[in-house]
């Protein structure tokens, strides 16, 4: 099964990666309402009416996908798909109608915890599906599936062409589906094709990877890396707890390579494990201009750098944003994504969930993320590979970690 690649639709793969985890589209307890009110730590910005209010293309309003997914199922029809074309055509870039088994699937992988067989999934220009990941003990890892391998079918069916989430819901199997169960496999790596049968297992993901960097003289300051694939539930407390551990002195390298973004009260627990208060982002919703802050107390002295990539997207991206204009660290590698919409979930008739785009957020300094991504304060060309990290490593030891 895969766990962030749930979150996916063809429409959005660039640069040949799986864009996973829709910025904003769950906010904890604020989305499962529909309200990002509901945010903790956010505030309304009481200069709201000094900042205009971004306009976002080819917004399209819930009630009118409602309306359209109302009247398809009166003529018998599918309304999920009336939902899909009315989002289509109105141009938002990021608008997606799930279905309820996958919506909640949504809700699982951001709780951390999934039935499956441990594949994250992505798809090519071609259509074609391949292993991006394969999670670390799981059915998939012990069977010796790898990255990179391609999947052909699941239970005889063909996934070349679907959809990733279609792919993800016959991963997953019924939606009574529960550890144990069994999901055949077809797959070929170079030019060897075979099939192999596996049995789901309810898994945990960790997003968290805590690790020192080697090469430095046990007598001075040292390195940590903290890598963060994605912002699911616990992970920003995970964060802080990491920092605390950390010996006084010593750098940290904050990687956020890859990271695909998810809960946005993560990040900002996160956030505030650098900050000593103050603001993290700003945002509006239909042009209410509010602000998320840092809580106080966090680690304000010990030297940071953050790693970025073409692939750090949405919530990372807003963390990335903070510490940058905050000034608390430097951001070493290539220009992030670019994802900064925030995405509201409605509940349509038949039960499937649609997200509609509502705003979009900034930086402390106030720049627009959507589109434009985030320029490292170093650039390193070559960030899929060690030269990134090695530049990174450099700058760290040049602020003082691990000199």
């Amino acid at each position: 099964m895969s766990g962030p690649c749930l979150f996916v639709h063809p429409r959005r793969v660039r640069r040949g990666a799986a864009l996973t985890l829709v910025f904003a589209s769950v906010l904890a307890t604020g989305a499962a309402v529909g309200s990002w009110g509901a945010e903790p730590g956010s505030r309304r910005d009481p200069q709201a009416a000094r900042i205009p209010a971004r306009a976002y293309v080819g917004a399209v309003e819930s009630d009118q996908v409602k309306a359209a997914a109302a009247a398809a199922q009166e003529d018998g029809k599918s309304g999920s798909k009336a939902a899909r074309e009315v989002v289509s055509r109105s141009g938002d870039r990021w608008g997606a109608v799930y279905s309820a088994r996958e919506y909640e699937g949504y809700r699982q992988t951001l709780d951390g915890a999934y039935v499956g067989v441990g594949i994250s999934a992505r798809r090519d220009a071609h259509g074609r599906i391949a292993v991006e990941r394969v999670e670390p003990g799981s059915p998939a890892q012990k069977a010796g599936v790898r990255a990179g391998d391609r999947l052909r079918t699941v239970d005889h069916k063909t996934v070349t062409g679907r959809p990733v989430t279609e792919v993800v819901a016959l991963l997953r199997g019924p939606a009574d589906g529960s550890p144990g169960t069994r999901v055949e496999l077809g797959l070929r790596r170079g030019d060897h094709e075979w099939t192999q049968e596996l049995r789901r297992a309810r898994l945990t993901t960790d997003p968290v990877t805590v690790d020192r960097l080697s090469g430095y003289d046990d007598h001075r300051p040292g390195a940590v890396r903290i890598k963060v694939d994605s912002f699911t539930k616990g992970t920003g407390e995970r964060i802080r707890r990491a920092v605390r551990s950390i010996p006084r002195g010593d750098g940290i390298l904050l990687d956020l390579r890859g990271n695909s973004g998810g809960l946005v009260s993560e990040a900002v627990t996160a956030a505030s494990s650098f900050l000593d208060g103050g603001l993290v982002a700003t945002y509006d919703v239909r042009g209410d201009q509010r602000v998320l802050d840092a809580r106080p107390g966090g680690d304000t002295e010990s030297p940071l750098v953050v790693l970025v990539d073409g692939g750090t997207m949405s919530a990372a991206e807003l963390l990335t944003g903070a510490l940058q204009d905050r000034g608390r660290a430097v951001v070493v590698g290539s220009r992030t994504f670019g994802k900064g919409s925030v995405q509201m979930p409605s509940e349509l008739p038949d039960g499937s969930v649609a997200e509609l785009t509502v705003g979009h957020y900034r930086t402390p300094a106030g720049r627009n993320v959507d589109g434009e991504g985030i320029d490292p304060d170093l650039t390193v060309k070559r960030d899929d590979g060690p030269s990134a990290e090695a530049r990174a490593r450099t700058v760290l030891s040049g602020l003082g970690g691990g000199s």
